[in-house]
This record gives structure tokens, C-alpha cells and sequence, in this order.
């Protein structure tokens, strides 16, 4: 992980559109990029698992 870019959840939301609460019910059916819990409880995804959810997304919509 270490040079890897982590977002924070508000920043993911506002680059795939997705309000936090659609977010929450994609990561419950296991839709979602993968949420890293940080030490101080903080949640982040980072640059690289949501690079990979994206292609993900676009082969399954091809």
C-alpha cells in the first residue's frame, strides 16, 4: 500500500456520482470497491482498487 493514493469516501462518491448511502448498499452485495479502515476509524479506497472497480464496471456494461 505504501505510495499508493488513498481517497477519502466523500471524493470516491463525487467521482463515480454515487450518493454514500447507494454506496453502502453496493459495498453490502459486494459491488463496491474495497474500504480500507484506518487507524483513527477513518475510511479510505484506494487509487488503484477504484481504478480496477471501474474497469470492472465497464466490462461487465460491454
Amino acid at each position: 500500500m505504501a505510495g499508493t493514493k488513498m481517497l477519502k469516501l466523500p471524493e470516491v462518491l463525487d467521482e463515480i456520482g454515487m450518493s454514500r448511502a447507494a454506496f453502502y448498499r453496493m459495498r453490502a452485495r459486494g459491488q463496491a470497491p474495497r474500504l480500507r479502515k484506518l487507524p483513527n476509524g477513518q475510511v479510505r479506497v484506494s487509487r488503484a482498487d477504484l481504478d480496477v472497480w471501474w474497469e470492472r464496471c465497464e466490462q461487465q456494461a460491454a
